[in-house]
């Protein structure tokens, strides 16, 4: 019975605190773009218009890992069991391709780019997945582009 009632408790305290976290960094992801909106990035590999400035091209780097809260985790536990898509992580996926972007945009910005070409992202799975890891599933984005200067006024 203790040990129901524990499971219960962590399940709705993973929902409750992972919907929190999720809603607050949403926020601040809306926040953070809305600011960045007139950032280019893009995955071509250079950009027409190409105007070369007294900055040469550099790299930028970003990485980011987002946890899976104890009630995604137990979703996705029992989406294993029957097969299927494990909708549950959807946000997480998201959250961090976002996350990740928003990083590179500001640190090219610090560097004072005002666009990021050759974008790639990978993804991996940092927390493993064997039983003893239950709770520990995570998610990690890698973002690697290329920061040019571009000249909007020749457009």
């Amino acid at each position: 019975m203790t040990s129901l009632f524990i499971f219960l408790v962590l399940i709705v305290a993973g929902f409750t605190f992972g919907k929190l976290a999720e809603r607050r960094h949403l926020a601040s992801l809306e926040s953070r773009e809305a600011e960045n909106g007139f950032f280019l990035v893009t995955q071509l590999k250079t950009f027409p218009n190409l105007v070369s400035g007294s900055q040469a091209p550099q790299i930028v780097i970003a990485e980011t890992v987002v946890a899976s809260d104890y009630f995604k985790t137990f979703l996705a536990s029992l989406r294993r069991l029957f097969g299927g898509e494990v909708r549950s992580f959807h946000s997480l996926l998201s959250r961090a391709r976002r996350e990740t972007t928003q990083r590179l945009v500001e640190q090219a910005q610090a560097l004072g780019y005002n666009a990021i070409c050759n974008l790639r992202l990978e993804t991996a799975d940092v927390g493993g997945s064997t039983a003893s890891k239950k709770g520990a599933a995570m998610v990690a984005i890698l973002g690697c582009a290329t920061a040019y200067h571009h000249d909007d006024t020749t457009a």
